[in-house]
């Protein structure tokens, strides 16, 4: 419909946004100029507010509809990011179709970008006269409806894929709990206690664990990793990879004779940390969910010599099978959680602190171990030879993290780690802590007071980054120093440097992400940062969605995390999949790319470069079609179409020259000033 025949009745509403928006752009001069200048656009109402997305704001915008018979309404405020959904539900429940309500920004993209008021204001007049422009343009949209399947596939068995299963299984939701490890339990299960309460983690996992795996709605795929993902919100395809256990566990009734005759004896780097050993057959840890071992093929002598044999032949239940081979099962899911946790920072690339030079620097997850009752040492904390007892100890803080050469970002739970290993030395040896920490981030609940506990048990604090921990045998300095290591470090309160003698270092290794986190996201259809973490679709209003519809994120898939943040995580996006399914379908947003295929010439260009696979080829007409469940709208398959035979709904080329054309013919008929000048040069 033609704007200029009057037919239109275009509504201007300019936001102030408090000062946001109002402290650079002079709002009611915008709002007297959408009036004066607009008019035979069809706008024939324009109005401020103070905040236009207030609920005082929107009924505003809702009466103008009914008693002024608006057709078509264009907002000036925030990011449509924002408020988009704001406004076009003011407009649904006035009767006007909500696609008919077009959002500017003038404070993203003028007020917090500019200080020079007059062209700041100039510049949101243009970018009104643009909405209006384009507004007349838009259709009437009507968003599509996909039904939901109730199952739901969860990625990573950690702490954080545990709480969301449980929470949909208990809801009597189906569960695909998929896991890459012999048994659920992720990072959690290694630790001995947790901050601030110092609860036993093992006593407070092991129940979830032991639920989750009897839970009739709940599917464990454990020893397994996603290999393929296919359709679309409410409708996905997943293929699971079940590596081979050579264990029938049909059979298996978890006695464990097969761990205790098995002649190998192999380093368990994985859980162990390298601290400890484990068999050639065997379960993770004796809380292990589910109970059946695996057999390491590596490192079993049958699998390397044709020898052995001895778990086959003295398994009472034959439940040993050298024959298994990997198999592929295919579910039906209607949403995805991504619960893939951390990777712990390899402590070796910081080269000054001496790991894996010096004997006795060990890393958080070494000493977690090492104080646990069932771990390597039987929670005694000792030296590398596994007999002598520290007498002083030094914990250094944030090593990967806070660190322009490795980590910039903060790993979230390293001071309060810290603090813990601090209580653990105190409540196991006599031995004197250094804590060297640059600041002391405790804002938790119960965290502060579980930092002054910790200074209260005597625990010293040195306020500065270590700069190396040497050898004393290289320094013989004083005879005390023989046969110990210095750590060198800047005491930036006492404001001198210092060489504090000590017998064990406990490196705080921050968190990384999985290290194959980027090609389970690129698997997934989601994004990563450039630091490898998941991107959620908005990290305060919708942190643990994804920008790709029905796959969430939870856990330290997001970033780095605690365990309570993690559980938190979890539930969330167990909360959003629940209400999903218990609607039975999702609305879907139109804006979504269509294919002209009497105009489509098959050249195929378009399914190479869709991000979402979104588009298929029909071989037998020669044509592409668009699955409009899949395509997220972003624009790429009709910018690359040669033959123009691709549009996009609510993205068309009229909207589009016409808001530009808006916008040049706007700043063309602006006062003098930075903005007018600048744009006399450009050709309309």
């Amino acid at each position: 419909m033609n704007p200029a025949d009057g037919q239109e009745r275009i509504g201007v509403y300019v936001c102030h946004c408090g000062s946001n928006i109002a402290a650079t752009v002079d709002v009611e001069a915008v709002r007297d100029w959408a009036t004066d200048h607009l008019g035979d656009r069809g706008v024939v109402i324009a109005r401020d507010n103070k905040f236009m997305c207030s609920s005082t704001g929107q009924e505003v915008i809702e009466q103008d509809i009914k008693e002024l018979g608006l057709t078509r309404v264009v907002v000036a405020a925030c990011s449509p990011h924002m408020h988009e959904k704001t406004f076009r539900g003011a407009c649904r429940r006035a009767g006007l179709n909500p696609y008919l309500c077009e959002l500017v920004s003038i404070r993203e993209q003028d007020s917090w970008v500019h200080t020079d008021r007059p062209a700041a204001t100039a510049k949101a007049e243009a970018i009104v006269a643009g909405g209006v422009y384009r507004v007349a343009h838009n259709e009437a949209l009507e968003p599509f409806r996909v039904p939901i399947d109730p199952a739901t596939l969860i990625v990573g068995g950690g702490i954080a894929g545990i709480s969301a299963a449980l929470e949909i299984a208990d809801a009597g939701f189906p569960v695909h709990l998929v896991e890459r490890e012999p048994s659920i339990g992720g990072h959690m299960a290694q630790f001995d206690k947790t901050f601030p309460t110092l609860d036993c983690a093992a006593c407070i996992l092991t129940p979830r664990m032991v639920t989750a795996g009897m839970h009739p709605n709940i599917t464990l795929h454990t020893w397994s990793e996603v290999t393929d993902v296919s359709g679309y919100v409410g409708n996905f395809t997943v293929t699971i990879k079940h590596r081979a256990r050579y264990v029938d566990t049909a059979l298996c009734t978890g006695c464990g004779i097969c761990q205790e005759k098995c002649p190998s004896k192999i380093v368990d780097v994985r859980y162990e940390a390298g601290l400890g050993y484990r068999k050639g057959v065997y379960t993770p840890f004796p809380q292990a969910v589910p109970k059946y071992p695996v057999i390491d093929v590596e490192n079993c002598i049958y699998f390397e010599k044709g020898t052995c044999g001895a778990c086959k032949k003295l398994c009472p239940t034959g439940a040993i099978d050298f024959d298994q081979k990997d198999e592929e099962v295919t579910v039906k899911v209607g949403n995805i959680i991504i619960a893939t946790g951390f990777e712990l920072f390899d402590a070796r690339r910081v080269e000054q602190y001496g790991y894996g030079r010096l004997p006795n620097v060990f890393t958080s997850l070494e000493f977690e171990r090492m104080s646990n009752a069932a771990g390597p040492t039987s929670g005694k904390i000792v030296l590398r030879d596994g007999v002598t007892e520290p007498k002083a100890v030094g914990i250094i803080h944030c090593v990967g993290s806070r660190d322009r050469n490795f980590n910039n970002y903060c790993s979230a739970i390293c001071c309060m780690q810290s603090l813990k290993f601090a209580h653990l030395v105190r409540e196991h040896t006599d031995a004197t802590v250094y804590e060297f920490y640059i600041d002391i981030r405790a804002p938790g609940k119960a965290f502060d007071e579980f930092y002054q506990r910790v200074m209260e048990e005597g625990s010293v604090f040195v306020r500065g980054r270590v700069a190396a921990v040497t050898d004393a045998v290289r320094l013989p300095d004083e005879e005390a120093d023989q046969g110990r290591m210095i750590v060198c470090v800047e005491d930036t309160l006492a404001g001198r440097q210092r060489r504090i003698p000590v017998d064990m270092v406990i490196l705080s290794s921050g968190l990384e992400p999985a290290e194959d986190a980027q090609d389970v996201a690129r698997r997934f259809g989601i994004t990563c940062s450039s630091d490898g973490w998941v991107i959620e679709r908005h990290p305060k209003l919708d942190p643990v969605a994804t920008m790709t519809e029905g796959v969430f994120a939870a856990g330290c898939a997001l970033g780095p995390r605690d365990i309570p943040t993690s559980v938190a995580n979890g539930a969330a996006a167990a909360a959003r999949v629940l209400a999903r399914i218990q609607e039975g379908e999702l609305a879907l947003e139109p804006v979504r790319a269509t294919v002209d295929q009497a105009r489509c010439s098959g050249c195929r260009i378009c399914n190479d470069l869709c991000p979402y696979s979104a588009i298929v080829y029909h071989g037998w007409e020669q044509v592409s079609e668009v699955n409009p469940a899949l395509c997220q709208g972003c624009g790429v398959c009709i910018a690359a179409c040669p033959a123009g035979a691709i549009s996009g709904s609510g993205f068309s080329d009229d909207q589009i020259l016409s808001q530009i054309d808006g916008l040049l013919t706007a700043l063309g008929s602006a006062p003098p000033g930075p903005v007018a000048e600048e744009r006399e040069a450009v050709p309309a």
